[in-house]
């Protein structure tokens, strides 16, 4: 049994003495006074010395000069009363070499009994390249949280910066929505017009705030940006219509979770641009009436000027002559004719200007309607062609409050009309009726009529149906009688057929017209 024990023994030993000679820490054993007894080659190493340069010299030898006289105090309550103490715990320590440099090093303590005297034992390590390690991780970190605090400080001036872009967002307002399509931010100064703040968005659902006749197309349009597609359409909301322009914000993951939405209001801009059409439309229209009248002027006032000219011409070869009074009153009579066109004319022109910039006033008076429609229809039928005959009948009262020029104007032209398209030997028809509440007037011809294609630029100025260019007019006398019975609050309607004629009804209303009794 004593075999065993004997090489347990020496294995001890010898592990003891190669932990000693190989530490990588350095170990120090020490009497109570400091003296230094027992020093291991990695502290030979450490420090600079020799072993026996060690041995018997106090411990404040390792320690740099400012510190000695705190560590002997140390050293002393530590020997009245002795503690375990594990590496480094609250203590930063500091070494000497024989050189003089100055370490950083962490030691533990701990003291045992040999022979009736209490020894110190310290494990002291280099930490030099810990600490450099540890000045390297605070200057790091103090590098990191300066580059934070700094990306921090850029990015709260950057949000500030587009927050402020943002709610001064002209006419509009820009959004950001999750994928519930509620406000995660909104800004724009289309936002504080119609009263309302960004905080007061912030949550809310942005379909809440859209008509029920649009939602369902909007959350359609608007969930598809979620799908990766980028869009833009407008729509009208209250009188305002806005232009909106939504893409996808993607997450870190790729995933679109949030839509930012840019909501601009376009009301002035396609108002503008209503406008811009109209005036290109107007100015079509405009070019379009001055090729008419030049086209309409350059035939209508050529034929009665050549007519007078050609006449008074002939006409001055036949005065003083006896035999030729016939001949002569033929020719006058050309003339007469001709005069009489060109003032039709002129009084046409006149008449549309004085519509156009509103200054024909109605002048109403109580008078013989019956009377005065027969009358008219005798002038025109002394300007009928060969064979025509004007058939007029009246229906009802005939006493009525109305402008009487006016009515003659509409007159005229409805009858000379009926008289120049319609053929010889043509019978044309002439009725009017008054009631309580209207007067009807009824002319019917059995003319060339209108063809169908034709027929809705009827009243439009210098009209002139296809059919009808061989025959005098200007295209003005319809345009002209319906501004008249606009003015009067009344109607004119037709109906016609290429080849049997055009029927023409006016209605005018009587009950604002009548004299009070």
């Amino acid at each position: 049994m004593e075999a065993p024990n004997k090489v347990t023994n020496v294995k001890i030993k010898d592990i003891c003495e190669v932990l000693f000679e190989t530490a990588a820490e350095g170990l120090i054993v020490a009497d109570m006074s400091g003296s230094i007894c027992v020093a291991n080659p990695r502290i030979t190493e450490m420090f600079g010395y020799a072993e026996d340069e060690l041995l018997g010299k106090k411990v404040e030898i390792l320690i740099p000069q400012e510190y000695h006289k705190k560590h002997v105090g140390h050293r002393d309550g530590y020997s009245h009363q002795p503690t375990k103490r594990s590496m480094g715990i609250g203590m930063d320590l500091k070494a000497k070499r024989k050189d003089g440099s100055i370490f950083p090093v962490e030691v533990s303590l701990n003291h045992f009994d040999m022979e009736g005297n209490m020894m110190v034992m310290a494990l002291i390590s280099d930490v030099t390249e810990r600490k450099r390690a540890d000045e390297k991780i605070l200057q790091l970190n103090s590098e990191l949280e300066k580059r934070v605090e700094e990306r921090t400080q850029a990015l709260e001036e950057s949000q500030l910066l587009y927050r402020t872009i943002a709610r001064n967002f002209p006419n509009g307002i820009i959004s950001v929505f999750d994928k519930d399509l509620n406000y995660v931010f909104a800004e724009g100064l289309e936002m504080y017009k119609i009263g309302i703040t960004s905080d007061e968005l912030k949550g809310t659902n942005y379909l809440t705030r859209l008509p029920e006749s649009i939602k369902d197309d909007i959350q359609s349009q608007l969930k598809k940006v979620f799908k990766g597609e980028n869009i833009s359409f407008e729509i009208e909301d209250k009188g305002r219509t806005y232009m909106l322009n939504a893409v996808g914000l993607q997450n870190a993951e790729g995933d679109i979770n949030q839509i930012l939405v840019v909501e601009q209001n376009i009301t002035k801009l396609k108002t503008a641009e209503e406008n811009m059409r109209n005036a290109l439309e107007k100015e079509r229209y405009l070019n379009d009436l001055k090729s008419r009248f030049v086209s309409m002027a350059s035939h209508e006032f050529r034929t009665p000027l050549t007519s007078v000219l050609s006449s008074t011409s002939l006409l001055s070869k036949y005065i003083g002559k006896t035999d030729s009074a016939e001949k002569q009153e033929k020719h006058i009579n050309r003339i007469k004719s001709s005069v009489h066109h060109l003032t039709a004319i002129l009084n046409d022109f006149l008449s549309l200007d004085k519509l156009e910039e509103g200054k024909v006033e109605l002048h109403p008076t109580d008078f013989d309607f019956k009377e005065f429609a027969g009358e008219v229809s005798e002038e025109i039928q002394e300007m009928a062609k060969k064979g025509q005959r004007l058939n007029y009948e009246h229906e009802g009262e005939t006493e009525v409050y109305l402008d009487k020029q006016m009515l003659k104007h509409i007159l005229n032209n409805l009858l000379s009309n009926a008289v120049k398209y319609s053929p010889e030997g043509k019978e044309i028809i002439f009725n009017t009726i008054i009631d309580k509440n209207s007067l009807t007037i009824k002319v019917k011809d059995n003319g060339i009529g209108i063809p169908k294609e034709e027929q809705a630029q009827m009243f439009e100025r210098f009209f002139r149906a296809k059919n009808a260019f061989n025959i005098q007019g200007t295209g003005l006398g319809l345009n002209i009688v319906k501004k008249y019975i606009d003015m009067s609050g009344g109607s004119i309607t037709f109906e016609s057929d290429t080849g049997t004629g055009t029927t023409f009804i006016v209605k005018l209303p009587l009950k604002n017209n009548v004299i009070p009794t």
